[in-house]
């Protein structure tokens, strides 16, 4: 390829391992949720919200990264399933609050132990590593 087209190869790109590494480290979620029934979107809105216990779409959003197109359907499919509430705010009606129920926060006991299993099956990183990865992931995120 000539030199004038560099920035077009793959290997030259940041965004690409980025990519992939995204899907694998889904990929290895996958075998503990999906006996579960949940996606690993699912899974980081279950997070905030054990966390959070009571949020709107939009602090969701923030904290996840995704849009209100990306959430408004998972949110109704959580809400289908008895997991999450959802309503207006009295305040402001073009917010909506999500709070999580007793059937949400007793999914929290079947995915405690997720993330330790996950690590117990080794990384190609050291810890030092994971950890300068992590800091510099977040530093591009802006957070």
């Amino acid at each position: 390829m000539a030199q004038e087209y560099e920035q077009l190869l793959l290997k030259n790109q940041l965004c690409f391992p980025l990519y992939a590494c995204g899907r694998k480290i889904v990929a290895t979620y996958t075998p503990y949720l999906k006996p579960l029934g949940l996606t690993y979107t699912q899974y980081i809105v279950f997070m905030v919200l054990w966390e959070k216990e009571s949020v709107n779409v939009g602090q969701l959003g923030s904290a996840l990264h995704l849009d209100a197109g990306t959430l408004t359907p998972l949110l109704k499919r959580l809400e289908k399933d008895g997991y999450i509430t959802r309503a207006r705010s009295k305040d402001d009606e073009r917010v909506t609050n999500i709070c999580i129920t007793k059937k949400g926060n007793d999914l929290k006991k079947k995915c405690k132990d997720i993330p330790l299993k996950l690590a117990s099956e080794g990384s190609a990183l050291t810890k030092k590593e994971a950890e300068e990865l992590y800091r510099l992931l977040y530093k591009y995120l802006g957070d």
